[in-house]
């Protein structure tokens, strides 16, 4: 699944300007599809210039490409929309994305003669509960679809007789868990949602970047390994297959997923379906490494995820979330001073995640988890450290066995680290020597050594280009 994640250090070639619009973000669509060669492309529907005609500029501009792989049938767009739960300023944004599915629909049929829905799956953020993902089912179903059968001023001509039939007649909501009530509930929620439904399958999104953000890199991994074990568990009790999407990140911190990380990262979590590939992925590689990559996780065989508990996990994820908040606490202003100068990649803004609120880590707030990974590089300072100076050997030995990649994702990320640096507290160096042994980019030390040094005198300019350089180094922004 492309998305639209802007963790990418190199503007695609089809860009106007550093940052993706949404006529740009059309063409990345394509891209994605025809020369890329993914199956599915996410398309956020918060925030400014939110563009509800894509399905009619992509069959007006690309039509010889969509007569021969049909959307929704060969090639998919898959809808992320606002959850108003949460997002109250969007609220309204969903009921207007819901009306456009029909109107798509139309254009489709147009185009093809063909009775495909071009776009029938939402993905609902911060999901929580089951109304907030069943609300969604039944309002496109009641009151989208569902008002072609009224009339108008008491006549005998119903909305449909009037302006055509709605189509699809339903569509599948897709919840993305996010934190960590929500990932251990996951498998809960998704069954009383289903209860009710005749489903032939039901997709489930589980966020990686997010609850990385909010509890560290380690606790992210152990919360998606229960809530993918549950999930395999309620798909064996109710008959009806389960589908796991992960949104992973190029960064070790947010999934590690790059072109050259495909087979490591599909083995730690054999039962998903589909990975997310997000910007860095597909624009900070050759297009001969990217495309390649894209076929080994299309052709990848899918298997059961390993048994794995809460009550072993816990403990291991309050431990490492407690000193990695302590950590992120003590560097938020310095954070926060860095991140103003990491370049935005989007001209869309993306959902607010936990740490949106100042009353999430004790009046804390930070940047978005791509920003705030970026910015921690940029000052050799990687993420995925902070937390493992609250490790003991026991559960050291306990992660080797769960966290297939552990040490491997460490190496990632320590080629990055500067423990000269006065940011890294001396448990923390102590913690990372006691378990890896890799020799840090001398390339990379020079770029965070000259970020910090700059950040102290000022000189905001080479903050930036030290932030890009450094950027480029690893393949990805944040």
């Amino acid at each position: 699944m492309s998305t639209q994640h802007p963790d990418n250090v190199h503007i695609p070639f089809f860009a106007e300007n550093t940052q993706l619009g949404g006529e740009d973000e059309v063409r990345e669509a394509y891209y994605a599809y025809s020369h890329l060669g993914c199956g599915e492309q996410m398309w956020d529907c918060e925030g400014k210039e939110v563009d509800n005609f894509v399905v009619k500029k992509l069959l007006s501009r690309y039509g010889p490409f969509f007569h021969e792989h049909p959307l929704g049938k060969d090639v998919f767009l898959t809808l992320r929309v606002p959850n108003p739960e949460v997002e109250k300023a969007e609220a309204k944004i969903l009921l207007e994305t819901l009306e456009s599915i029909p109107r798509s629909y139309d254009v489709a049929h147009l185009f093809s003669g063909g009775t495909t829905p071009p776009i029938f799956q939402v993905i609902l953020p911060m999901a929580s509960s089951y109304p907030a993902i069943d609300n969604i089912y039944q309002y496109y179903r009641d009151f989208v679809v569902g008002q072609q059968y009224k009339r108008l001023g008491g006549r005998e001509k119903t909305i449909a007789d009037w302006i055509g039939r709605f189509n699809p007649e339903k569509i599948d909501v897709i919840p993305l868990f996010e934190d960590q009530s929500s990932l251990l509930n996951a498998a809960k929620i998704v069954g009383r949602y289903m209860e009710d439904k005749n489903l032939d399958y039901q997709r489930v999104f589980l966020a990686r970047s997010d609850p990385a953000m909010n509890y560290g890199m380690v606790g992210a991994i152990l919360l998606d390994k229960v809530a993918l074990y549950r999930l395999h568990l309620l798909a064996e009790e109710t008959g009806v297959p389960i589908y796991p999407i992960i949104g992973v990140g190029s960064a070790p911190f947010r999934g590690n997923l790059s072109p050259e990380t495909v087979e490591r990262c599909t083995a730690e979590y054999p039962s998903v379906h589909t990975f997310t590939v997000q910007s860095a992925f597909k624009y900070d590689y050759p297009q001969d490494e990217v495309c390649k990559a894209v076929t080994d996780l299309e052709k990848r065989e899918v298997s059961a995820p390993m048994e794995i508990r809460e009550e072993d996990v816990l403990p291991v994820v309050e431990k490492c979330t407690v000193r990695y908040m302590e950590s992120v606490t003590a560097l938020s202003d310095l954070i926060n001073r860095v991140a103003a100068y990491v370049p935005s990649r989007r001209k869309r803004k993306l959902h607010i995640g936990l740490f949106g609120y100042s009353r999430s880590m004790g009046g804390v707030t930070l940047p978005r988890a791509i920003t705030f990974t970026s910015a921690l590089y940029s000052i050799g300072l990687p993420p995925e450290l902070l937390g493992l100076d609250a490790l003991e050997s026991d559960d050291i030995e306990y992660l080797r066995e769960v966290y297939v990649n552990f040490d491997t994702d460490l190496a990632d990320a320590v080629r990055y680290f500067d423990p000269e640096s006065s940011y890294a507290p001396a448990s923390l160096v102590q913690s990372v020597c006691d378990l890896v042994d890799v020799e840090p980019d001398p390339e990379h030390l020079e770029c965070a050594a000259s970020v910090r040094l700059a950040m102290k005198e000022g000189r905001t300019a080479d903050v930036r280009s030290g932030i890009l350089r450094a950027a480029n180094i690893r393949h990805f922004l944040g």
